[in-house]
């Protein structure tokens, strides 16, 4: 085995890349990216005859490739196809060095793709042969059946090719059924169909990035036929078949490794910071934090358990664990009487509607014991007015508009402006939905996932106004700390209690302004307000300062990876 493989397994199992979702934000899985390139390296050095020793008794694959062709040209007539004779190589396209004992080759001299194709009539009742799409053959599950006669088929003995859509190039088992117009037989002699199928395994990521069309792309096949690769010795392919199977194995045993060691520390420092939650004595906190903080270095190692330490943090601050209390500080009673008193006087006036009288807190949902001092009390209560956001459609759009704010601009708890749009109003729609700094914007509907995420909006140069999907909700800021609740519903504790009451459709959920309202929020003093929204900007810059420094020994790792796998192919 190359030591280039061995010498860096610890590499290949720690180079480690975040897979993002689609669209905006990130779904924070890890993906194992080291052992991904290390798949990559194992199938690039057995294509270019490093993986394996040669044997110099072994008979050279120029003694085998007339046999290759003969063969080829029977499979040809077999299906009366017509076969176009294989261009010369030129010295320009010979770009690798292969061993002795090895042909320069086109690939068309080696194979033939015979193309899938849709059947007239498919159905799920299992009538004729099964009906042979990705779904069935790479994941084993056969949806579909035809009867079609006229549609090309495959068998057990077959390796097909994906052709058309984002896996175009992916090389696949086959099956006995009726091959889909997505895929592709890869019609060569048996006695090199394993290596073959090494050479597609080899040049997937290659031929996936250079596909054609942009609607549906698609394999180009006509340049893959004219590819050059190296054949070798076919007592050599055995073996470099063999080698490769039992370094993809390992793979397979890293990974799994990899994936039970990721989830094992989770589980770990999921324990761990829970204790600090649940513990109610000063001294019992104290203790639990000792423990985590003698092993931060080898708990905080991904991105995962620094979000988990994030999460912890924001919980603590809510439940009036982060910073310490003072007695002198004016109670939460009294600050919701003054908010009473102002929700008053401002219903008398006219500026706001009357609202209605919110039921008081039970004792199931005081979800723990607060400090003295603080109060449980319902967001409706901390709120003068909720709106919901303006519907324009899409022809009042352009560049000259007033920015309006939709469900992307929500991120992380913070305003994000890039990509915002801007919308053509009129002056009644510009003061009804107009945003001001501290007023909460609200998700009111999104994904499960994402519904009822939150903002504070900041000072601003131009007027601010948001979309229909978000939802405003302006607190009593005289007494109040907007930070403060909006810390709060970035909690999993608000996200848990706003998703049970989340109406939910085929993929989205929907929270209505009656919902937010009856949300419990813990009320600290509004000085304590203050010091703990300036603690958790504190702590949350060291928790990204310690993901940013993780980020950058990741891309350390990467690049490392990348370099190694540059380094023995070349």
């Amino acid at each position: 085995m190359p030591e280039v493989i061995t010498d860096n397994l610890g590499l290949w199992s720690s180079a480690l890349l975040i897979r993002s979702t689609a669209g905006r934000g990130s779904n924070n899985k890890l993906e194992a990216y080291g052992i991904k390139k290390l798949r990559e390296l194992i199938l690039e050095l057995a294509v270019r005859g490093k993986l394996v020793p040669q044997d110099a008794n072994d008979e050279p694959a120029s003694a085998l490739l007339p046999k290759v062709l003969k063969e080829n040209s029977r499979l040809f007539k077999e299906r009366n196809k017509k076969q176009n004779e294989a261009p010369e190589i030129t010295d320009g396209e010979i770009t690798f060095h292969l061993p002795k004992g090895w042909e320069y080759v086109r690939n068309g001299s080696l194979f033939s793709l015979r193309k899938g194709k849709k059947p007239t009539n498919i159905s799920e009742s299992e009538i004729g042969l099964p009906y042979l799409d990705i779904e069935a053959l790479d994941r084993n599950n056969v949806l579909r059946f035809t009867d079609d006669e006229k549609c090309p088929r495959a068998t057990e003995a077959d390796i097909l090719v994906v052709c058309d859509g984002s896996r175009s190039g992916l090389v696949l088992d086959g099956k006995n059924g009726v091959i889909g117009s997505t895929l592709a037989v890869i019609d060569t002699p048996k006695l090199i169909q394993p290596f073959i199928k090494l050479l597609f395994m080899e040049s997937y990521e290659r031929m996936n990035s250079t596909m054609k069309g942009a609607a549906i792309p698609h394999l180009d096949t006509n340049h893959l036929i004219l590819e050059v690769v190296g054949l070798p010795p076919l007592n050599e392919q055995h073996r470099i078949v063999v080698k490769v199977d039992e370094l993809m194995a390992l793979c397979d045993q890293l990974e799994q490794q990899q994936t039970h060691s990721l989830a094992a520390h989770q589980t770990l420092v999921a324990s761990l910071l829970g204790t600090l939650t649940s513990v109610e004595s000063q001294q019992e906190f104290s203790e639990a934090w000792a423990r985590i903080a003698s092993h931060f270095d080898t708990l905080f190692t991904t991105e995962a358990s620094i979000d988990q330490l994030k999460q912890t943090i924001l919980q603590l601050a809510v439940m009036g664990k982060l910073v310490a209390q003072d007695p002198n500080d004016e109670p939460a009673s009294v600050l919701l009487k003054r908010i009473s008193k102002e929700k008053t006087e401002l219903e008398n006036e006219g500026q706001i509607k009357k609202q209605k009288t919110l039921p008081a807190i039970n004792e199931g949902e005081r979800l723990y014991a607060l400090p003295d001092g603080w109060e449980w009390v319902r967001f409706g209560e901390l709120i003068q007015s909720f709106t919901n956001g303006l519907y324009k459609k899409e022809s009042f759009y352009s560049d000259t508009g007033v920015i309006s704010l939709r469900m992307y601009n929500i991120q992380s708890g913070v305003i994000d402006f890039a990509g915002v749009r801007r919308v053509n109003v009129t002056d009644y729609e510009l003061t009804q939905y107009a945003l001001e700094p501290g007023d909460l914007l609200i998700n009111r509907v999104n994904s499960k996932e994402l519904v009822g995420k939150t903002a504070i909006i900041p000072e601003c140069t131009e007027p601010l106004l948001f979309e229909s999907m978000n939802m405003r909700a302006k607190p009593y800021k005289a007494h109040l700390d907007s930070e403060y609740l909006n810390l709060y519903m970035k909690t999993e504790i608000a996200k848990i209690i706003l998703l049970s009451h989340a109406k939910e459709a085929i993929s989205q959920a929907s929270l209505n302004q009656g919902q937010i309202s009856s949300l419990p929020v813990p009320l600290p003093p509004k000085n304590e307000q203050h010091h703990i929204v300036s603690k958790l900007d504190e702590l949350m810059a060291l928790c990204d300062t310690l993901k940013a420094r993780l980020a950058e020994a990741q891309d350390i790792q990467l690049h490392l990876a990348d370099a190694i796998v540059e380094q023995a192919v070349c």
